[in-house]
C-alpha cells in the first residue's frame, strides 16, 4: 500500500539544493522515513538522478553502527562523492551520530552535497531544533495522516473511515492492523515502549509514574483550558499527590518537544495580544490519546475538535485559541461583560480565519451560541463553523459559513469555499 503524501513531497522538492540542511521532523512513526527513502527517492530516480548520487543511511540499522561515529560518517560521505554533480545525502535517525550537529554543519561545506535528515527522539525533535544548525537548517514538519490521506487508501465508506480515524488516529501503520484489538495494541505499545520510554531515558526522569499520570490527565482534558498550577491542584485533589507546577511545566515541555501534544495559546482578538495562561493542549494523533484512556472517553465532539485543530496545523496555519469580549444589556440599563471563546484562530501570512468546532447546531439556540463569539469579533476575516452533520458549505445572512466535517476535511481549500 502506497500512501501519497504529495504536500510533504512538494515541500521537499521546493527546498531542493537551497544550500540548507533539510530537517524532517514529526512524531515518531508518522512517516518521515517513508517520505525520504521511498517517495523522495522515487522522485529523484524519475528525475534522472543516478543511484550513485543518492547516499542513504539508516542509522538505526545495526549494520550501520560504524557510521554513528562522526568522523566515520564524514569520511563515508566524502568518499562517495567522486564528481562535481549534486549528491543527495539522506540520513535517517541522525541523532544516532555522536555530535550530529557538528557533522551536519560540516556537510554544509561540501558544495555539491544536498542534505536531508530525520530524527526521532525528544532531543532532536525539539521545537527549536533548527537553531542547532545555527540558522542553516530548513524544517519540513510531517504530521500523522490527515483524514483526506487516510480515506485515499482506506477501504469502505467515508463514515466507516471516520469511525476508524476518530478512534485509532492516523499513524500510517495503523492501516496495516485489521482488527480493533490489533490497532489498540499497536498504539498502546507504541505509546508506552517508544514515546514515553524515549522521554524518560532522554531526560533521566526518576518518577515515571508522575509523567504517566500527567499524560492521562491531559488525555482526559483535550480542548479544556488548563495550566501547570491547575494541573498541580488536580494531582493534589484527585491523585493525592503533591507535584510542583514547575515540574509539571517541565514534563509538558518534554511531551511538546516530542510532538506528542501541542499547545494552543489564548489570544485576545480585540486587544490584539496573547493572554498566556491558561492554554489548551491537543494530541498530535487522536488514536494515541484514545488508547491512553483505554477508549473510555471517546466523546465525538471533543475528538472532532482535536481533529479540526490538527487539520488546520497540517494545512500550515498557526493556530491559537481566541477570546473576545461581549457586552449584554441588563434590566437596569447597564451592560454586563462576558468573555467568549472562539475555538481557533488560524493564521498564515495575511490569511486569517476564525473557526468553531460544533458537534451540532441542529436547533436555533445552539446555533446562536456558536455564532455569538464570531459575531462579537467585528472584523472582516472569514468566520467558519464546522459541524458533524454531512452538509455542504452554506452561509447565513451575517456571512458565517457552516460546513460539515467531511467536506471540511476532504477539501484542502474548504476554508475558501
Amino acid at each position: 500500500m502506497e500512501i501519497k503524501r504529495d504536500s510533504y513531497l512538494n515541500k521537499l522538492i521546493s527546498k531542493e539544493r537551497n544550500g540548507l540542511i533539510k530537517v524532517v521532523t514529526g512524531v515518531r512513526r508518522c512517516g518521515k522515513s517513508y517520505l525520504l527513502f521511498n517517495l523522495f527517492h522515487e522522485y529523484l530516480i524519475q528525475k534522472g538522478i543516478d543511484e550513485a548520487h543518492i547516499i542513504e543511511v539508516a542509522l538505526d540499522d545495526r549494520s550501520n553502527k560504524e557510521l554513528r561515529n562522526p568522523d566515520n560518517m564524514l569520511k563515508y560521505v566524502k568518499e562517495r562523492i567522486s564528481d562535481n554533480q549534486t549528491y543527495y545525502v539522506i540520513l535517517d535517525e541522525v541523532q544516532f551520530i555522536d555530535e550530529f550537529e557538528d557533522v551536519l554543519n560540516s556537510f554544509l561545506h561540501i558544495r555539491n552535497a544536498d542534505v536531508y535528515v530525520t530524527g526521532s527522539n525528544s532531543k532532536f525533535l525539539s521545537s527549536d531544533v533548527i537553531t542547532e544548525f545555527r540558522g542553516r537548517g530548513d524544517e519540513v514538519r510531517v504530521y500523522p495522516l490527515s483524514f483526506r490521506e487516510y480515506t485515499s487508501v482506506c477501504e469502505g465508506t467515508t463514515d466507516e473511515a471516520w469511525d476508524d480515524y476518530f478512534n485509532y488516529g492516523g499513524l500510517p501503520l495503523i492501516l496495516s492492523r485489521k482488527t480493533p484489538e490489533e490497532k489498540a495494541e499497536y498504539l498502546r505499545t507504541l505509546f508506552q515502549k517508544v514515546y514515553l520510554s524515549d522521554i524518560v531515558e532522554r531526560h533521566k526522569i526518576r518518577n515515571k509514574d508522575e509523567l504517566d499520570e500527567l499524560v492521562n490527565i491531559l488525555s482526559s482534558a483535550i480542548g479544556s483550558l488548563t495550566n501547570p498550577s491547575k494541573l498541580a491542584r488536580t494531582f493534589k485533589s484527585v491523585k493525592n499527590k503533591t507535584i510542583s507546577d514547575k515540574t509539571l511545566n517541565t514534563y509538558i515541555g518534554y511531551l511538546t518537544d516530542a510532538f506528542l501534544i501541542s499547545k494552543a495559546v489564548r489570544f485576545d482578538i480585540k486587544g490584539k495580544k496573547y493572554i498566556g495562561s491558561p492554554a489548551k493542549y491537543y494530541f498530535e494523533d487522536i488514536g494515541l490519546r484514545n488508547v491512553r484512556l483505554n477508549f473510555r472517553q471517546t466523546e465525538e465532539n471533543h475528538i472532532m475538535e482535536n481533529i479540526v485543530y490538527n487539520e488546520l496545523r497540517i494545512r500550515g496555519y498557526q493556530v491559537d485559541v481566541g477570546a473576545v469580549e461581549h457586552y449584554t444589556p441588563n434590566t437596569d440599563g447597564k451592560r454586563s461583560k462576558l468573555q467568549l471563546e472562539v475555538d481557533f484562530i488560524a493564521a498564515k501570512g495575511n490569511q486569517k480565519y476564525y473557526v468553531q468546532s460544533a458537534f451540532s447546531i441542529s436547533d436555533s439556540d445552539k446555533a446562536r451560541q456558536e455564532e455569538r463569539p464570531l459575531l462579537s469579533i467585528g472584523d472582516s476575516f472569514k468566520k467558519v463553523i464546522v459541524v458533524r452533520e454531512n452538509i455542504k458549505a452554506r452561509r447565513n445572512e451575517a456571512g458565517i459559513m457552516t460546513i460539515g466535517i467531511f467536506n471540511f476535511l476532504l477539501d484542502e481549500d474548504s476554508l475558501n469555499l
